[in-house]
């Protein structure tokens, strides 16, 4: 059985260093692909073609890690506000993550529900739909 391998300390610092610190949309829209790729595409199911993250890691924690989970996930509607979309997008963003928890407080349901609800990603394709209509230059080839 292979064993996983962990990221260097040094590799997580340079990954973070990397996302940019600006508030421009194209640097928003950097950090926010960023971050979904942590929280919901981090690593592969050995023998699969399924993907989790972060998000699902932490969930496994009762309670606990589903509040952490949420607070991640606000990041996004965050970034959202600093963008200034629409109260309508933020507020489908803010229950995307206030379902995700609240199905993550169920027992064995929450386990389940990171597989089949993915919040973040539901978020990111939000964010992502506004800055190709408002900002197209941020586009990326192959999202």
């Amino acid at each position: 059985m292979a064993r996983p391998t962990r990221m260097a300390s040094s590799t997580i610092r340079n990954a973070a260093r990397s996302l940019p610190t600006g508030t421009d949309p194209a640097a928003v829209r950097r950090r926010v692909d960023g971050m979904h790729q942590l929280l919901e595409r981090s690593f592969k199911i050995p023998g699969t073609n399924q993907h989790v993250g972060l998000d699902a890691l932490i969930g496994l924690i009762p309670v606990g890690g589903d509040l952490i989970g949420a607070m991640l996930g606000f990041y996004m509607v965050w970034e959202a506000r600093n963008l200034k979309m629409s109260r309508m997008a933020m507020s489908r963003m803010v229950g995307n993550v206030a379902l995700d928890f609240l199905l993550g407080l169920v027992p064995g349901v929450g386990d389940a529900a990171d597989f089949f609800f993915r919040s973040n990603t539901r978020n990111v394709r939000i964010i992502r739909k506004h800055l190709d209509r408002h900002y197209p230059s941020t586009a990326t080839v192959g999202q």
